[in-house]
């Protein structure tokens, strides 16, 4: 490309309204709210989740002729 080829690309870009590259920054620095995220947080259980072990673990001990079959489809 030509000086002037670029000179002109550099007036459209500007009337786009299109800022450098090397000139935007954020406003704050980030990596504090990166880090939050990345952190290993205590892990939740929902409460039908103990509803449904403690179904399983009742069906278990109420028919106990189901285990084996179980353990037969594993």
């Amino acid at each position: 490309m030509s000086e002037q080829d670029v000179s002109k690309m550099k007036e459209l870009l500007k009337k786009a309204g299109v800022e450098p590259v090397g000139l935007a920054e954020p406003p704050r620095d980030l990596w504090p709210m990166m880090l939050a995220r990345l952190a290993p947080d205590a892990t939740r259980v929902p409460w039908w989740d103990w509803v449904l072990v403690a179904g399983a673990g009742l069906v278990l001990w109420f028919f106990p002729a189901v285990v084996p079959a179980l353990l037969y489809h594993l």
